[in-house]
C-alpha cells in the first residue's frame, strides 16, 4: 500500500488517488512527474543562463542585481509561471486548445506559436553551431589557439604566441607574452584568434545583411544534424523526449561543475568573480525586470503545453516554485564558472575584466574558447563547454518543437492525426531546417541577431499581458481560482492572487514601457542595419501580436448574435466544452445534466455555486460591454 502511494505522489496524484499509467490514453501522459519537471528545467534553462545572465550581473554590479532580481522572480516570474502551468493543466489542451476558456482570444495561442517558430528557427542554428565547435575541438590543438592559420590577419595577437612556440610551458609563454600583449591592447584593440576564426572562418562574414554569399556546407551539415537530434528525441512526443531529458537537463550541471571546479583553482579567478559580484548600480531594475521575464519561458506556448500533458491533480504549484528557482539558481551559479575563466583570462593578459567581458555569441564564440586555449589539455574542456551549450538548447528546443506539433495536433484532434503525430514532428522539422537554411549562409549572424532581438522581444510581454487579462478579467478570476481548487485540491495563495490580478500585469506593463524606452536600433560591432533590414524586424515582431486583434475581429464577426454586444458577449463566454478533458474530473459546474435533470436536483451546495457563478457572468457581461461605441471597458467595475 505504501509503495502504491509513493508511486502515486512520484506521477503527480494527489495522495489517496488511485494511480493509472496514462489518465488520458487518447492523448498521452508524462511517465511520472520527474520527467515533467525535468523538461520543463530543460526548457527555462537555456543559453540565456549561460551567456546573458552572468553579463547583466556584471554590468549592474552582483550585490545590485541580485536584489531586484529575486524581488522580481517573486512577484513576476514564478506567479506566471503557476499561471502558465495552471492554465495548460487544466484543460489539457497546447497552446491554441486552452483558449475555449475566451475564444475571442484564441489569436494569443496564434502569436504564442509564431513566436515559437522564430525562437525555434534561429535557435536550432545557435545549436547547429555548437556542434560545429565540438566537432572541431576533436583535434590536439584548438583551430583558434594561434594566428599562423591562413584566416589571420596582421591585426591578430595571439595569447599562446606563435606556433613555434608549442613546446614551451604556459608559464614561460606568458612571462614572455604579457607586457608585449598589454603593449598591443594599449595601443589598440587586439583582434584575438578566436574572434578571427568566428568571423573569418566560422561566418566568413559578408559586408551586408544582404549579401548572403555562399551557404557553408560544413555549417548546413550541422543544421542537419541538429534537426535529426531534436526529431529523434520527439520520434514518440513526451513519451520519448521525457526519457531524454534524463541526461540532457542533468548533465549540464555536472559540466557546470567540473568547469566550477577547474575555473576558481586558476590563478586570477578571484578577480573574476569579484567583477561579477561588485555592486555598481545601473538601470537595474529594468535589467532584473526582463531577464526573469525571458528566461522563464513565458509566453513562448512551451510551458502551457508541457503542463498539458500532466495529469489532472498534479501539483503544478509546487513544481512551478521548483522549476523558477532552479532557474535562476542555475544562472547565478552559471555566473560563477563564466567569470573564474575569464578572471583568470584577464589576469593573463594583465588586463581588466571588463575587457575580455562579453555577453551572447560573443561570450560563447570567442571570449570563453579564447580562455580555454589557456588551460592545459584546452581541446577536452572545449569539448566540455560546447556539449554543455549544446544540452542546453536541445532542453529548450524539445520544448519549441513539441509546442507547434501539440497546436497542430490538438487544433484538428481528428483520429488520424492524433495515430500519426510524428508524421507531424517530421513535417515540421523538415520545414523548420529548410527556413533554417539561409541562416548558413555568409550574412547569417545579421539574420540571427535580427530574429534574436526583434522576433521575440515586447511581442512576448504583450500576449503575456493579454493573458492575464483574459483569465482575470474576461474569463474572471474567481471562476479560475475554483478552477485551480478543484484540479490540486487547495485554492491558491492569496499572494498568488494578488500577483496575478494586479502586481503580474502592472509589471509585465513596466518591462515593456522599459523596452521601448531603451529601445535602440540593431547593430553588429561597426556594422549598422539599414533601414529596410529594421523594417522586417519590426514586421516579425508585429506578427505575432497581429494575430490577437485579426482573430477577435474575426471571431467576433462570425459568433451567433443580432447585434454586436450580442456577437462580443457570445465570443468571450468560454466554449461549452471548456474545462477538464476527462469526464471522470468534470464535477460541479463542468458536470453534465442529464436530460431529465434540472438545477433544482442538483444537491444544495452544488446548486448554490452554479446560482453564485450565473451571477457573477451576468455581471462581468454587463460592465464588460459598456460604452456607446461596444468596446470592452472594464475600468468601472468594482470587483474586478
Amino acid at each position: 500500500m505504501e509503495e502504491k502511494q509513493f508511486s502515486g505522489i512520484l506521477n503527480g496524484a494527489v495522495p489517496g488517488e488511485a494511480v493509472k499509467r496514462d489518465e488520458n490514453s487518447r492523448r498521452g501522459n508524462w511517465g511520472n512527474q520527474i520527467e515533467f519537471v525535468l523538461t520543463s528545467v530543460g526548457y527555462a534553462v537555456g543559453l540565456g543562463n549561460v551567456w546573458r545572465f552572468p553579463y547583466l550581473c556584471y554590468r549592474n554590479g552582483g550585490g545590485a542585481f541580485m536584489f531586484p532580481y529575486l524581488i522580481m522572480l517573486v512577484f513576476c516570474g514564478i506567479p506566471l509561471f503557476f499561471l502558465e502551468l495552471s492554465f495548460g493543466q487544466f484543460a489539457s489542451l497546447g497552446c491554441l486548445g486552452v483558449w475555449k476558456i475566451s475564444p475571442m482570444f484564441k489569436g494569443v495561442g496564434y502569436g504564442m506559436m509564431v513566436v515559437s517558430t522564430y525562437i525555434g528557427i534561429y535557435y536550432n542554428v545557435v545549436i547547429c553551431l555548437a556542434f560545429y565547435y565540438f566537432f572541431m575541438s576533436m583535434t590536439n590543438l584548438l583551430p583558434w589557439t594561434y594566428c599562423n592559420n591562413p584566416w589571420n590577419t596582421a591585426d591578430c595577437s595571439g595569447v599562446m604566441g606563435s606556433g613555434s612556440q608549442l613546446n614551451g610551458s604556459l608559464m614561460n609563454t606568458t612571462t614572455s607574452l604579457v607586457a608585449g600583449v598589454s603593449e598591443v591592447v594599449n595601443q589598440s584593440k587586439r583582434t584575438s584568434p578566436s574572434e578571427e576564426y568566428w568571423k573569418n572562418y566560422v561566418l566568413n562574414i559578408s559586408d551586408d545583411i544582404g549579401n548572403f554569399g555562399e551557404i557553408r556546407l560544413p555549417i548546413l551539415g550541422c543544421l542537419a544534424i541538429a534537426w535529426v537530434v531534436v526529431f529523434l528525441c520527439l520520434i514518440r512526443g513526451v513519451k520519448s523526449s521525457g526519457k531524454v531529458v534524463y541526461f540532457t537537463a542533468t548533465f549540464p550541471y555536472l559540466v557546470l561543475t567540473i568547469l566550477f571546479i577547474r575555473g576558481i583553482t586558476l590563478d586570477g579567478a578571484i578577480n573574476g568573480i569579484k567583477y561579477y559580484l561588485t555592486p555598481q548600480w545601473g538601470k537595474v531594475w529594468g535589467d532584473a525586470a526582463s531577464q526573469i521575464f525571458y528566461s522563464l519561458g513565458c509566453a513562448w506556448g512551451g510551458l502551457i503545453t508541457m503542463a498539458s500533458y500532466n495529469k489532472f491533480h498534479n501539483n503544478c504549484f509546487r513544481d512551478s516554485i521548483i522549476i523558477s528557482v532552479t532557474n535562476c539558481a542555475t544562472s547565478v551559479y552559471a555566473g560563477f564558472v563564466i567569470f573564474s575563466i575569464l578572471g583568470f583570462m584577464a589576469n593573463h593578459l594583465n588586463v581588466p575584466v571588463s575587457e575580455v567581458a562579453d555577453h551572447g555569441p560573443g561570450l560563447a564564440f570567442v571570449a570563453y574558447p579564447e580562455a580555454l586555449t589557456l588551460l592545459p589539455i584546452s581541446p577536452l574542456w572545449s569539448l566540455l563547454f560546447f556539449f554543455m551549450l549544446i544540452l542546453l538548447g536541445l532542453g529548450t528546443q524539445f520544448c519549441l518543437l513539441e509546442t507547434l506539433v501539440t497546436a497542430i495536433v490538438d487544433e484538428i484532434g481528428t483520429d488520424w492525426i492524433i495515430r500519426n503525430k510524428t508524421v507531424v514532428t517530421l513535417s515540421v522539422a523538415v520545414v523548420g531546417f529548410l527556413l533554417g537554411v539561409p541562416l548558413t549562409s555568409q550574412a547569417r549572424i545579421y539574420w540571427l541577431l535580427l530574429m534574436d532581438n526583434y522576433a521575440a522581444s515586447f511581442s512576448l510581454v504583450i500576449i503575456s499581458c493579454i493573458m492575464c487579462i483574459c483569465v482575470m478579467y474576461i474569463y474572471g478570476h474567481q471562476k479560475y481560482f475554483k478552477d485551480v481548487e478543484m484540479m490540486l485540491g487547495f485554492p491558491p495563495p492569496l499572494f498568488f492572487k494578488v500577483c496575478w490580478r494586479f502586481i503580474s500585469p502592472v509589471i509585465i506593463f513596466c518591462i515593456l514601457v522599459f523596452t521601448v524606452i531603451q529601445y535602440k536600433p540593431i547593430e553588429y560591432n561597426n556594422y549598422v542595419y539599414p533601414g529596410w533590414s529594421l523594417a522586417i524586424g519590426f514586421s516579425m515582431a508585429l506578427s505575432s501580436v497581429i494575430c490577437i486583434p485579426i482573430y477577435a475581429i474575426y471571431k467576433i464577426c462570425t459568433s451567433p448574435g443580432a447585434t454586436f454586444r450580442e456577437r462580443l458577449k457570445n465570443a468571450c463566454q468560454a466554449d461549452p466544452s471548456w474545462g477538464p478533458a476527462l469526464q471522470e474530473h468534470r464535477t460541479g459546474r463542468y458536470a453534465p445534466m442529464a436530460p431529465e435533470e434540472t438545477l433544482e436536483s442538483r444537491p444544495l451546495k452544488e446548486k448554490e455555486e452554479l446560482k453564485e457563478e450565473e451571477k457573477e457572468r451576468r455581471d462581468e457581461i454587463s460592465l464588460t460591454v459598456q460604452g456607446s461605441n461596444g468596446s470592452t471597458n472594464t475600468h468601472n467595475n468594482p470587483n474586478p
